[in-house]
């Protein structure tokens, strides 16, 4: 591992600890045996740590996003969204509690960047709604925002409570039935 590598290791462990500006470039320093002046060596200011942080944030929930096969049904592909997001919540927990608290903190073209990944990972979980609803597999009625919301409010959340030996799928697997039983069947006209 790169001085670098474990600089942004520690620093989302402090940042997840701490918070952004509760976490001082000394506490970083010591985090990883170094003089305050020897990690200019290797960043420019903490901004490029906390945005290196969200970068591999994006990264990873994006990937579980991608590792769902596309012909599967978009109810399927919804209960894999979940079990990926909550796995990468649980197997790097300090990087996902940065991702969703920390992002506020980034400055001007990096923060505009994350912004937009968080936006795009957005979409594609309401695309996997709307897939299902216009495949007649979830209500006609639908909104995929609401939907999508719901599914992000818990399954973002989940860094505040899951513990390290918890059962990622098993959770998962029971969000999404409390989930999709009540977004199936039709819609009752008004």
């Amino acid at each position: 591992m790169t001085r670098r590598q474990e600089l942004a290791r520690e620093a989302a462990r402090l940042f997840a600890e701490k918070g952004y500006h509760g976490t001082s470039i000394g506490a970083l320093a010591e985090a990883v045996g170094v003089q305050k002046a020897s990690l200019y060596a290797h960043i420019a200011g903490k901004q490029d740590l906390l945005y290196e942080t969200m970068r591999q944030g994006a990264e990873a929930f994006h990937g579980a996003l991608d590792a769902i096969p596309d012909q599967l049904p978009a109810t399927e592909k919804i209960r894999l969204a979940l079990r990926g997001h909550l796995r990468v919540v649980a197997d790097q927990l300090e990087l996902a509690t940065v991702f969703v608290q920390e992002w506020k903190y980034l400055e001007a073209e990096r923060r505009d960047e994350i912004l937009a990944e968080r936006r795009r990972y957005e979409e594609r979980v309401r695309a996997l709604f709307r897939e299902g609803r216009e495949h007649s597999a979830l209500r006609s009625d639908l909104d995929e925002n609401v939907a999508a919301l719901l599914f992000l409010s818990a399954a973002n959340w989940a860094f505040t409570w899951l513990r390290a030996d918890a059962d990622t799928d098993a959770i998962a697997d029971a969000f999404y039935a409390l989930l999709i039983d009540g977004m199936r069947g039709y819609s009752t006209p008004a």
